[in-house]
């Protein structure tokens, strides 16, 4: 059996996990073909991984500061509105959100900035017409605990050149952006949120089927996976805004599976379901089920065309039973005519974030989680496989109903 050391190439996945205002968050990295002559990982893991083999996973309790930059106030500008320029000639100013983070180039004469810098930063205060933008990491007051799960170790050839890549920096760009500011919401309901390109009647957007999967199979095997853990066997389960497929194992037993959704070719190809319902949750937000009526509500690469999220996740509430599950998966493809106008704006983890909101405003879930895997290799069969090495990312959020 191989063992890592320089003279191999490891693949690993990355878990980086922490609690922020009584959430958990979990977000996942897959680093493939890591060369540990080359590449740059931190010390203590490097220490810890040495000899280890497929199989084995090293846990490090992370405390504030010792991977990402400590907290720095130098990295906090204050700053007028007028300073704010637009993301393009063409577009209009911006105006900062508190909690919201936006590109670094967009602040106009502070020193030390220049155009077009990528960097995040997060809007934490606006009183009148002074902003303070925060540069600083997410994380970077908070302890996290680091896994890395060794998942293949293989020969390397000759060393030829290439570059090195910095792991710690790669996995835990983005974690942290999910999370709120200090427990305060995060303004992402100003500026018309739910408005979309496409404004008329969704029955006529959905009148075709799309015999369609809109993620790669790895990205559904990741969702399956997440579903099949959390939802327990004989459960009655209902796939809002189903399709022609659910995205469950096959090998999940349930009592029933309720498809919800728009088209009624989609749902009746959909052999998974017991029952179906044809229904337009924006038309109308009442959902046509009883009170407690299920174990389990899923929501698949969806929730980001919702213009009433607030009441059909109150909703949701209603027709969950007591302890009952909703798990909202998403990623980063989605049809652009009828997408909801803040999901386009937002960085990836952010969406979490929006979604968590949904969840926090009814008041009436418990025991929050999000979870996110990114930099899984796209199946080579996969029609994108040659555009797009990396697997689509999967971004979850669920809660528990707490109704008694």
């Amino acid at each position: 059996m191989r063992k890592i050391s320089e003279d191999f190439l490891a693949s690993m996945e990355f878990n980086v996990s922490y609690r922020h205002n009584g959430i958990r968050h979990t977000d996942c990295y897959y680093g493939h073909r890591i060369n540990l002559w080359r590449d740059i990982l931190p010390p203590k893991l490097l220490e810890e991984i040495q000899g280890k083999q497929a199989g084995d996973q090293v846990v490090l309790d992370v405390p504030p500061a010792t991977w990402v930059a400590a907290r720095d106030n130098r990295s906090i500008y204050e700053v007028h509105q007028r300073q704010i320029s637009a993301l393009s000639p063409q577009a209009d100013p911006i105006v900062l959100r508190f909690g919201r983070f936006y590109p670094l180039g967009i602040l106009r004469n502070v020193s030390g900035v220049f155009p077009n810098n990528r960097t995040p930063f997060r809007c934490i205060s606006t009183s009148d017409d002074r902003i303070r933008a925060d540069v600083n990491h997410p994380l970077a007051e908070k302890p996290v605990q680091f896994k890395a799960i060794i998942r293949d170790v293989r020969e390397k050839f000759e060393e030829r050149g290439g570059t090195s890549v910095d792991w710690a920096e790669t996995v835990l760009s983005g974690p942290g952006m999910q999370a709120r500011v200090n427990g305060s919401p995060t303004n992402f309901f100003a500026d018309q949120p739910f408005q979309r390109t496409d404004e008329n009647e969704d029955t006529l957007f959905y009148a075709q089927p799309r015999m369609v999967k809109h993620i790669d199979e790895t990205a559904i095997g990741i969702i399956r996976r997440l579903y099949g853990e959390r939802i327990r066997p004989q459960s009655d389960v209902l796939d809002l805004m189903s399709s022609w497929v659910s995205h469950l194992p096959e090998d999940l037993a349930l009592k029933s599976l309720t498809g919800l959704g728009m088209n009624q070719r989609e749902l009746e190809a959909n052999s998974r379901l017991t029952e179906y319902v044809v229904h337009d949750l924006n038309a109308s937000r009442r959902l046509p089920f009883n009170d407690n009526a299920f174990d389990a509500v899923i929501c698949t690469v969806s929730v980001e065309y919702l213009i009433h999220p607030f009441e059909v996740f109150e909703e949701i509430s209603r027709i969950l039973k007591p302890g009952g599950i909703f798990l909202v998966t998403f990623s980063n493809r989605w049809f652009p005519p009828k997408v909801i106008k803040i999901w386009s704006e937002l960085h990836e983890f952010e969406r979490m974030g929006l979604v968590l909101e949904f969840f926090l405003k009814s008041g009436k879930y418990k025991a929050l989680q999000t979870y996110s895997i990114r930099g899984l290799p796209r199946p080579q069969d996969d029609a994108y496989y040659s555009q797009i090495p990396f697997s689509d990312p999967v971004y979850a959020v669920w809660g528990y109903s707490n109704q008694n």
